[in-house]
This record gives structure tokens, sequence and C-alpha cells, in this order.
């Protein structure tokens, strides 16, 4: 029972992410709404850690069965995505290496920061 009130709570703040998709006019996926919601939840302890951790857990442990639907998905437009591969190709490249030199300046900025403070 403890883990259906913990998966209750996260399916709440993913429904509070689709009403915010559908009341604010920006191209934002519900996901992203969902995620900044769970991430001032937990900061704020409006939502405490130890009321959604188990079926977070949970879902992290069992993540690749959430892709199977998006990956069948792909499987039927291999055809439209074949004339595309280059763009898809190129574009994944560079947001990769765009990707990676942000996480590392901000890692290098976090370390300097806690190693000024010390």
């Amino acid at each position: 029972m403890k883990y259906l009130k913990q998966l209750a709570i996260i399916l709440l703040v993913s429904l509070l992410a689709e009403i915010l998709e559908y009341i604010i006019p920006l191209p934002v996926a519900a996901s992203v709404y969902g995620l900044v919601l769970m991430l001032v939840g937990l900061i704020t302890h409006i939502i405490p850690l130890e009321k959604v951790e188990g079926a977070a857990d949970f879902l992290v442990q069992n993540i690749s069965i959430l892709f199977i639907p998006s990956t069948v998905g792909i499987m039927a437009c291999v055809e439209e995505l074949k004339q595309m591969v280059i763009p898809l190709l190129v574009i994944s490249f560079v947001t990769t290496i765009l990707i990676m030199v942000v996480t590392g300046k901000v890692s290098q900025f976090i370390i300097r920061r806690k190693a000024a403070k010390e």
C-alpha cells in the first residue's frame, strides 16, 4: 500500500504538469514541468523524499520497460527516419558534445565554488 501512495504522489505531479502544459502557452513538454514541480516540491519539503523514494527507486530500476512504446514507435517509422539519418546524426553528435562541455563547466564551477568556501 505504501508504494501505491508513493506512485499516486508521482502521478499527481505528472497530472499537474499536464495541466500546466495545457495552461501555459510555451513550447515546453509536460515532463519538463513535472521534473521542475517535483524538484521544487522536494527542495521545499512540500513533498518529503520518504513519500516518493520507494516508488521512484522502483521506476528507475525498471526504466527500460518504459522505453518499449517509444522504441516500437521508432521501429514503425523507420522508413521516414531513413530520409533524415544525416541530420539526426549531426544533431545527436553536436548536442552530445554541447551537453558534455556544459556539464563539465558546471561541474568545475561547483567544485571551485565549494573549494573557495572551504
